[in-house]
């Protein structure tokens, strides 16, 4: 169970400019939308076990990774993985 919540759309109102687009459709349906920013943009030095358990429970988490890494997307929890992992598996993608 999800122990906080923020109001409905709080990580989308963060990206609104780019909402619109028909390719980032998938951000609505994203569990990170309903759930406050601060279990994926963590303070360094902070536990991401909340944010990967959310994105473990995501139904659009291979779409949210992939566009994390086709962005290079350098801060936060995106697609189940942190910074470091998402930057380990572009060193070692072909």
């Amino acid at each position: 169970m999800i122990e906080r919540f923020s109001p409905f759309g709080t990580i989308l109102a963060m990206h609104i400019e780019t909402i619109s687009s028909p390719d980032l459709a998938w951000q609505e349906e994203a569990l990170c939308a309903q759930t406050g920013a601060d279990f994926f943009f963590p303070e360094p030095g902070s536990s991401v076990r909340e944010a990967k358990r959310i994105c473990g429970l995501c139904p659009i988490r291979t779409a949210c990774l992939e566009y994390a890494l086709d962005n290079d997307e350098r801060f936060g929890v995106w697609g189940g993985l942190s910074e470091k992992e998402r930057l380990e598996l572009r060193r070692t993608a072909p």
